[in-house]
């Protein structure tokens, strides 16, 4: 079937179940799903229950599509993300991401779990991405152009909202949060890098790495949506620091730093204006 009338069918069914229009998508990473108990909930739909949306394979991600007021503000929250790495094609990786704007969103707020290549950063403190560098080996964007969905050849010359960033770092100094701002590099994962490919990813200007945001980053503004991204910083990965960590470690890392992506993600979104 048709990659268009796939996102149009899943939209469709979703708006038959809904009676919803979102203002701001959100995507939650690894770890982060605390966000969603200060949503007051209208309606949630499970990923399996929508015709062609994926289904993560990720342990520590549910998948709920969930749809509800943050503060005054209408969001459908991803509760659960799909990355490159469990096997899906970057279009299936950006396929909700597609609907949520034929669903009516006109921004997009993520997060993700990411390890700390700037040696000024600590575990569990924010970066907000102000830009990234995307080594990942599969683009969204590849193949046929949806022209419904915007241009053939989008400008990335600013991934991130520069007003959204600035409201943040405001909020950051207002609330105390550890926030620094920095570049994310994408890779494909599942493994961690080695020590060599973490120095590798330094030098090329990257403060953070992580396997995701990236490609729908990439969707997102070439259907001109402005995007908000934040990484917590669950692992070290400079020199001296780097060592062996599990799953369970970045999920403790992550819920750590959990109130302070709430607080910061809650009044970035009760300060904007669309």
């Amino acid at each position: 079937m048709d990659y268009l009338l796939r996102i149009k069918e899943a939209t469709d069914y979703i708006k038959q179940k809904v009676s919803f229009e979102p203002e701001y998508g959100i995507i939650l990473g690894t770890g982060l799903g605390a966000l969603v108990e200060d949503v007051k909930v209208e309606d949630s739909i499970h990923y399996e229950d929508i015709p062609h949306f994926p289904v993560s394979t990720v342990e520590s991600h549910s998948g709920t599509l969930i749809f509800g007021y943050l503060g005054d503000k209408k969001v459908v929250v991803m509760k659960g993300r799909f990355h490159f790495y469990e096997g899906y094609s970057m279009k299936e990786v950006t396929f909700p991401v597609r609907v949520m704007k034929l669903l009516g969103i006109k921004k997009l707020i993520i997060s993700n779990a990411s390890g700390a290549l700037n040696p000024g950063y600590q575990k569990s403190e924010l970066m907000i991405l102000n830009d990234h560098i995307n080594l990942q080996t599969d683009n969204p964007l590849v193949g046929k152009n949806l022209d419904e969905m915007g241009v053939r050849f989008p400008d990335m010359s600013e991934p991130y909202d520069q007003k959204m960033i600035e409201a943040a770092v405001k909020i950051g100094a207002e609330e105390n949060i550890p926030l620094h701002q920095g570049v994310y590099v994408g890779v494909n994962g599942p493994n961690l890098e080695t020590r060599a490919e973490y120095n590798m990813l330094r030098v090329i200007g990257a403060d953070a790495v992580g396997m995701s945001t990236v490609p729908e980053n990439i969707v997102a503004r070439q259907m001109d949506i402005p995007v908000f991204a934040v990484s917590v910083l669950t692992d070290l990965c400079y020199p001296g620091h780097i060592k062996k960590i599990s799953v369970e470690e970045v999920i403790e890392a992550a819920m750590k730093a959990e109130p302070y992506l709430t607080m910061l993600i809650k009044k970035v979104i009760a300060a904007d204006k669309i």
